[in-house]
C-alpha cells in the first residue's frame, strides 16, 4: 500500500522532487509495518525515512529483536505524525500543509487535556504514553510549523 502526499516533499539528491508517501516497511522478511511515512524519488528510487518519525521507527524495531516472529504492525498506532497523515488521507486533506498544522494543533490540544487527566489521576504510564506522543508531534510541528 502506497499513499502518496502532494504537498509534503522534499529534494532528493539527484535533483529531482521525493513526495511522501505512506509505505510498508519490512524488517527482517518477516515483520511489515504499514504507514510509515517515507520520501520517495520516482526518479532514481531512493527511498528516505521522515526523520521526525525515524527514532519511532528504530524504537519499534528494536523491540522485535534479531529474530521476529512473522506479524503486522500499523505504524500510526506507534506514531502521532503518521496517525495525523493516515487520518488526514482518509479525509482527503492531505493536499493543503495549513490543514496539516490546524490537525496537528488540534491533536496536540487534545493531548494535553488527556495529559492533565493522566497527571490528576496519578497513572504515570498513561501519562508516559502521552508525554511520548507530545514530543512526537512536537518534532513534526517544529520542523514544519
Amino acid at each position: 500500500m502506497e499513499k502518496e502526499w502532494g504537498s509534503l516533499h522534499k529534494r532528493c539528491s539527484c535533483g529531482d522532487v521525493m513526495p511522501m508517501k505512506l509505505r510498508t516497511v519490512i524488517y527482517s522478511n518477516k515483520v511489515e509495518i504499514d504507514n510509515v511515512p517515507i520520501y520517495s524519488c520516482t526518479s532514481c528510487n531512493r527511498s528516505e525515512v521522515f526523520p521526525e518519525v525515524k527514532p519511532d521507527l528504530t524504537g519499534l524495531i528494536s523491540t522485535l529483536g534479531a529474530f521476529p516472529v512473522k506479524q503486522t504492525y500499523l505504524f500510526n498506532e506507534w506514531n502521532e505524525w503518521a496517525k495525523l497523515l493516515v487520518e488526514a488521507y482518509h479525509d482527503q486533506k492531505h493536499s493543503d500543509p495549513a490543514m496539516m498544522r490546524r490537525l496537528t494543533e488540534e491533536r496536540i490540544d487534545m493531548l494535553l487535556d488527556l495529559f492533565a487527566v493522566a497527571q490528576a489521576s496519578g497513572d504515570e504510564d498513561w501519562t508516559a504514553d502521552i508525554h511520548k506522543r507530545l514530543a512526537q508531534l512536537s518534532r513534526s510541528l517544529l520542523q514544519y510549523g
